[in-house]
């Protein structure tokens, strides 16, 4: 897929947020937070011996933030399009919004309290059951008219998750590690939602092209007593320039006892006899664990946990949440060679 890396328009909503900031920002790292008998101690210094610790806590309040960020789109674009019609927002909700809206019946009143485990008698609470179930209705609506909406207008997300930096040199990669957006994974063989994101990596990678370069670390977890043997297999495989491949027969056919680990090797043509030697004699074991410390450190406490161009992303993540980010990183990219080329 041809991105281009266009920049799309702005909708004209401005935030600023602590999450915003890079930890690379030199003035920000300067920044004094302490003195200690007479020495200053900088938030450059924080994030350098403290930095795991806080990530976590800096990526729960994005999301807040976050989570605040389109609700005051939402509301923006209900309020541009209550202007547009030359009425009031309320108007627009009336008329537009909640048009649909019918109440319930009687008979879906009873059925609904027949479900609520209460003793007090239907008639003293079918009031609030009838807002109960008409507020649903319309936010329903509500979100439904929204998304219309949404579809219609052009909006950038400027804000963005936390940063932190990340050793890649030594981690495998698929594509060019100079490219507009680096996604890296931190995963576990053994994990299902690592499994299940995979092959929507693989995709993204498919329509993102050279703008896109995925790295892979390992993060085995101690309850996966498989994945810590069959990360040093991908290594193994990777000593003769097949990770890629192993990496991906492990996430489809998720056999990972050490038999399926050395067929895998043969069903991809490896020389067995040094894929072998490799697993067997663990070669591998300390590098999967110098990214399990890294993980660690980072504060990272699953799978997957990813960065995007150093922007800290996690939990149980789709196709579109990683889109959403990597759209972003495409127009931050975009921005930048377009301030750069008016110079």
């Amino acid at each position: 897929m041809n991105l281009g890396l266009r920049m799309a328009l702005v909708l004209p909503l401005t935030f600023t947020a602590s999450s915003m900031i890079s930890a690379q920002d030199s003035t920000t790292a300067q920044a004094p937070v302490a003195r200690v008998s007479g020495r200053i101690l900088t938030l450059g210094d924080l994030q350098a011996q403290q930095g795991g610790k806080l990530l976590q806590a800096q990526y729960q309040f994005y999301l807040s933030e976050r989570k605040a960020l389109e609700e005051a789109i939402d509301n923006r674009l209900l309020e541009d399009e209550a202007k547009k019609k030359q009425i009031s927002l309320d108007q627009l909700l009336e008329t537009e919004v909640y048009k649909g809206v019918k109440d319930p019946t009687e008979d879906q009143l009873q059925v609904y309290y027949e479900g609520l485990e209460t003793q007090e008698p239907y008639e003293s609470v079918r009031g609030e059951v009838l807002q109960h179930i008409r507020d649903m209705r319309r936010t329903k609506a509500r979100a439904a008219y929204v998304e219309q909406l949404r579809k219609n207008a052009q909006i950038n997300i400027l804000l963005m998750p936390p940063t932190a930096n990340v050793e890649t040199g030594s981690a495998f990669a698929n594509g060019d590690r100079k490219a507009p957006v680096v996604l890296v994974e931190f995963a576990d063989y053994e994990c299902p939602y690592c499994q299940k994101v995979n092959p929507q990596i693989q995709k993204l990678k498919k329509e993102y092209g050279d703008a896109l370069t995925v790295i892979y670390k390992d993060f085995p977890l101690p309850m996966h007593h498989s994945s810590q043997k069959a990360a040093e297999a991908s290594r193994c495989a990777g000593e003769q320039g097949k990770f890629w491949e192993y990496h991906d027969v492990l996430y489809y056919s998720k056999q990972l006892d050490p038999d399926a680990l050395k067929e895998h090797a043969r069903v991809l043509k490896l020389d067995t006899e040094r894929f072998d030697a490799c697993l067997d004699n663990g070669n591998k074991a300390e590098a999967v664990q110098k990214d399990l410390q890294e993980a660690k450190s980072l504060g990272l406490t699953g799978t997957p946990s990813f960065f995007i161009n150093g922007h800290f992303f996690s939990g149980v993540v789709d196709y579109a949440a990683l889109k959403d980010i990597i759209n972003q990183q495409v127009n931050a990219v975009a921005a930048k060679q377009q301030m750069a080329s008016k110079k």
